[in-house]
Order: C-alpha cells, then structure tokens, then sequence
C-alpha cells in the first residue's frame, strides 16, 4: 500500500450477479489513482479492514427482502469493535435484487446508522438482470466515491 486513502468494497455473491456488480464498481473505483481499492468478500472482510477504511461500498444480492445472510455477519462481527469509532464514514450500497431491493437497503441503512457512516450516494440497484446500464451505474457509483474520498469531499 501507498499510504493512499482507502475505499473499502465489501460483498457477497452467490449467483454471480453481485459479483459482477462488485467488479464494476471497483473498475470505476480504481480510475482515481489516489486511492487504494480493497476488495473483500462479506465473510472474509474484519474489524481491521474496516478501521483502516476511508470509504466504504458494500454489496449484497436481495434475500428474501433483506441483505444476504454473509453481509449481516459482517456487521454482527464489526459493529461492537468498530462502535463509535467509523463516525461519518461516507458509504454507499449496491444491490442484485429479484424483486426491488428496497429492504435490503433500508436495512442496511438502519446499521448504518449505528455505526454512525454517512451516506453518500443513492442505491444502485440491478432489478432482475444485471444490464450494461447497472453495470456503468456501478462503475460511475465506485468512481465517484472514490474521487469524493481522495477530493476530501466526504
């Protein structure tokens, strides 16, 4: 690492279609020279890949009407350790959903809200399948949260 701030993309794909969603927004990310993108799988991402974030993009396919059951666990296993200390962390959330991913946002946004992050940018969410017009959603989603991070803008 370069000492660049850092943008966080945290996800969890079963399908594959958040997976390619993810990919996208870290092609956009990773246009911003300045800032070192980190990419981690919802089970894999910990308190300490948090802590060291500037910025966060967190992905996550719609389950039932809620985020997957692997970004959940993220939060389960980072809210205590990272409690009061990410305030005003800016984020934004991508979502594959089968029907509107509408709860999977609006739960996310409720932890968020705990954790005390800031959000930044509107959902990006791929309803059904994932078209060339998410796609560059995603990218435009990655980029500009990077270049707000680097800009010290958030």
């Amino acid at each position: 690492m370069t000492g660049h701030k850092r943008l966080l993309v945290v996800f969890h794909t079963q399908s594959g279609n958040t997976g390619r969603l993810a990919e996208a927004v870290v092609r956009g990310a990773r246009r911003v020279d300045e800032i070192d993108t980190i990419v981690k799988r919802a089970s894999e991402a910990g308190v300490d890949d948090l802590l060291a974030s500037d910025g966060l993009l967190l992905g996550t396919p719609e389950n039932f009407g809620y985020m997957s059951g692997a970004l959940k666990d993220f939060f389960d296993r980072t809210f205590y350790p990272c409690e009061g200390k990410l305030t005003g962390l800016p984020y934004a959330v991508f979502v594959s959903a089968g029907n509107d991913g509408s709860g999977a946002v609006r739960e996310i946004g409720r932890i968020a809200l705990g954790y005390g992050w800031k959000l930044v940018s509107d959902a990006v969410i791929a309803r059904g399948s994932v078209t060339d017009e998410a796609l560059a959603d995603c990218e435009a989603l990655g980029e500009a949260l990077a270049t707000g991070i680097s800009l010290g803008i958030f």
